[in-house]
Parts: structure tokens; C-alpha cells; sequence
């Protein structure tokens, strides 16, 4: 049985990836370079530091200077344009009202991931928010995942871990919880559950 949920933010709690995608295409363009959008949005899907180094190889960017052209453009992106998908917070009620908790495990810092659940009066749905700024390694490696099922007491094989990208999904198993890979991005790695919308979550993983 689903008691707990341990939830990535981008592409799986707020739809983020059109307003990164805007803003790294923004950065090659002061830059003097284009691309595509729908190659930068498949790079920023597997992971930012693997797009913003592919795109510095290249065209021969600094990938310090790329990653700061763009912090300084996403910033400015509204949390207004990166929504969270329709029922996360449903998913989030159900959880609670069934004595679970849900926790943030995220790359993102805490800033941001603060500014996107305030503006979206996101705060209640979510017990705590642990994110790489803390020190942990990135994900695949499960430490994010382990730091938040040991602070609070968490039965891994109660709790799942929610992402839309393969490195969520190897972090999740690597710590011995249940795994969901949201959304149709490919993986190779092997996920328990795979749905395309939080209602199917709701309706035929939770409410059974």
C-alpha cells in the first residue's frame, strides 16, 4: 500500500519545462547561436546540467557563462507560466487524508521551489522540501531520497517515489521505495507504476 510520496518538482508537480526551454533558446540567442526548441526541451527533460554542457560542447560556450545567462533569464519567468499539472493537489489530499505526508525531493533550489508552491498556494500540500542546495548528490544517486525517508521515519516500501525522468526513477529503487514515472518520457530503467495524469494515479493505484 501508497502511504507517502516523495515528489520531483520539475515536469512532474509544476510544468516547467516550456519556461526553461524559453530561456535557454533566449540565452543562445544573446549569444549568437539557435536551436530548435523541441531539441532544447529534449535535453532539459534528461537533465539541465546534461543540456546546458551538450549545448556548450556545442557551440563552443563556456558552460559557466551559458548557466548564468540563463539563471538570470528564467528568473524572470513568471510562476505564472509554469503551472501545476491537473491533480497533484488531489493526490496530495488523498495522501494526507490517509495519515501519509508528501515531500519535495528536488534539484532545484529552495528559492525557487518556494516561489512556484507560494504563488500557487502549493504550501499546505507539502510536509518538507529537501533539494540538492543542502548538500546532497544529484539524483540517480538515491541520498536526496534516503535523507527524506530517514528524517521522517519513512517506510520505503510505503512510499513512492513520483518523477518524470529515468534518474528519478533509479534514485527511487536504489533507496527501496515503490517508483512512478509520470508523463511519456523514454527510460530504460524500470519503473512500478507509469501514468500519463494524476487522476489515473488517484484512480487506479491510490483508491483501491
Amino acid at each position: 500500500m501508497i502511504k507517502n510520496i516523495l515528489w520531483d518538482l520539475d515536469g512532474t508537480i509544476f510544468d516547467t519545462y516550456p519556461a526553461i526551454t524559453y530561456a535557454i533558446s533566449r540565452s543562445l540567442n544573446e549569444m549568437g547561436f539557435s536551436l530548435a526548441l523541441n531539441v532544447i526541451d529534449g535535453l532539459a527533460r534528461q537533465s539541465m546540467d546534461h543540456c546546458l554542457e551538450t549545448l556548450s560542447q556545442r557551440f563552443q560556450l563556456d558552460v559557466n557563462v551559458l548557466r548564468e545567462r540563463f539563471n538570470d533569464i528564467y528568473r524572470d519567468v513568471s510562476p505564472a507560466r509554469q503551472v501545476p499539472f491537473a491533480g497533484v493537489r488531489d493526490v496530495c489530499e488523498w495522501i494526507h487524508a490517509h495519515g501519509g505526508m508528501n515531500i519535495i525531493v528536488t534539484h532545484r533550489r529552495m528559492q525557487s521551489t518556494q516561489a512556484l508552491l507560494d504563488f500557487h498556494d502549493l504550501n499546505s500540500s507539502f510536509d518538507d522540501i529537501l533539494c540538492v542546495e543542502q548538500g546532497f548528490p544529484r539524483k540517480p544517486d538515491p541520498a536526496l531520497v534516503v535523507a527524506a525517508l530517514e528524517k521522517h521515519a519513512l517506510v520505503p516500501a510505503e512510499t513512492l517515489m513520483i518523477g518524470d525522468r529515468e534518474l528519478d526513477m533509479q534514485a527511487g529503487a536504489a533507496a527501496g521505495t515503490q517508483t512512478c514515472l509520470f508523463g511519456n518520457n523514454p527510460v530504460t530503467s524500470p519503473a512500478d507504476i507509469r501514468v500519463d495524469s494524476f487522476e489515473q494515479l488517484l484512480r487506479d493505484h491510490l483508491e483501491r
